[in-house]
């Protein structure tokens, strides 16, 4: 006991305001003072570096030679996706899965030539900052990496390739390319759209060029009067001549409606699924099918409208199949007919009522 408390005086001593006082002593006075670079503590430092290196330089070349081999097994699978994808005529898919699946054999060789040159490097670590890295990277690139994912899941699907003619999202062309991003379309018109493959993937899309051949239709309408089987011979006859309609299915005509001025005959016939062919052909359709009318003298028939004029005396206004014309006869009645005649008529039967009908009528027509 008496041993411990005379060492602590000296342990005091050692820590005291003496040792302060000689720090203070030893410190530099001036700004030139503390920024002065002693040599011999830069020498020492690189020898620490070189020294460093060199026990270092072995990892490092069994590094380099690592990455290296892992660059080429990256791009040997990258070549064989792409050769794959060709031979089954699907270069985008080659190219898109190519590309993701080097990255990350390169990214894992990265990871392993570090742990090689650091040896105290953990790769759990690294790992776990790659996942908490990639959650800022995937809300911060959350469109990119959606659009990515919908591309990729198009090419693996594949519902369209490229040369197909779709319609989506109120846009309609030929399929350019499948990025990673977007899907390039050109239009009819010479315009290109480039549409996000989010789009593509969440929206119907109308893949016109998915069969070889393709249906078209249009109404025809001829008068009530006309002769249907006539017509439909007639109109048949013509488009069998047209070239570009496929003979099988065969062309058809079907009575589809009973309009307010017309019987409807509806024309379908089948054609190449190409926009070019489609168009082409139904011009030449709609004009053989006019001749063919003419020349059998049936003439389309406008729009007809029938306006029929009634009696509006408030008194007897709505009493349907006596009054108003246009309304339909009843079996056990006489046509309808105007107030006055109706009057009339159930005066004879009934004296006086007659009379008072009409002047009551008078009297409400009168301001």
């Amino acid at each position: 006991m008496s041993q411990a408390f005379a060492q602590v005086p000296a342990s005091t001593a050692t820590t005291g305001p003496a040792a302060v006082d000689a720090l203070a002593a030893d410190a530099p006075r001036t700004v030139d003072q503390a920024v002065r670079v002693d040599p011999a503590f830069v020498l020492s430092k690189i020898e620490t570096w070189v020294v460093g290196f060199q026990r270092l330089l072995p990892n490092i070349v069994v590094a380099i030679v690592l990455f290296a081999l892992v660059f080429a097994v990256a791009w040997a699978v990258e070549r064989s996706f792409r050769s794959w994808a060709n031979r089954h005529d699907r270069s985008n898919l080659g190219a898109v899965l190519g590309s993701f699946v080097k990255w990350v054999i390169l990214l894992v060789g990265g990871l392993l030539a570090l742990t090689i040159v650091i040896p105290s490097l953990n790769p759990g670590d690294l790992i776990a900052g790659l996942g908490i890295g990639s959650v800022a990277i995937g809300f911060a690139f959350k469109d990119i990496l959606q659009n990515w994912l919908a591309g990729l899941l198009i090419l693996i699907q594949r519902p369209f390739g490229v040369g197909d003619q779709i319609v989506v999202n109120g846009y309609e062309g030929t399929v350019e390319w499948i990025e990673t991003r977007a899907t390039i379309i050109a239009m009819y018109d010479g315009r290109r759209v480039i549409i996000p493959n989010a789009d593509v993937y969440s929206h119907a899309v109308t893949v016109n060029t998915a069969r070889p051949t393709r249906r078209s239709q249009y109404d025809v309408g001829i008068g009530y009067g006309d002769d249907i089987e006539g017509a439909r011979r007639a109109i048949l006859e013509a488009i069998r001549s047209v070239p570009g309609i496929e003979t099988e299915p065969a062309p058809e005509v079907l009575v589809w409606e009973l309009a307010g001025s017309s019987v409807n005959l509806r024309v379908r016939w089948w054609t190449n699924s190409k926009r070019t062919n489609v168009v082409h052909v139904q011009s030449a359709v709609l004009e053989a099918v006019k001749q063919a009318l003419d020349g059998v003298g049936i003439d389309m028939p406008y729009p007809t409208q029938v306006v029929l004029l009634h009696d509006q005396t408030e008194e007897t206004d709505g009493i349907r199949g006596e009054q108003r014309e246009g309304w339909p006869r009843r079996p056990d009645r006489e046509p309808p007919g105007p107030l006055r005649r109706n009057g009339a008529a159930r005066g004879a039967d009934q004296p006086g009522e007659a009379d008072d009908s009409i002047s009551r009528a008078g009297s409400a027509s009168r301001p």
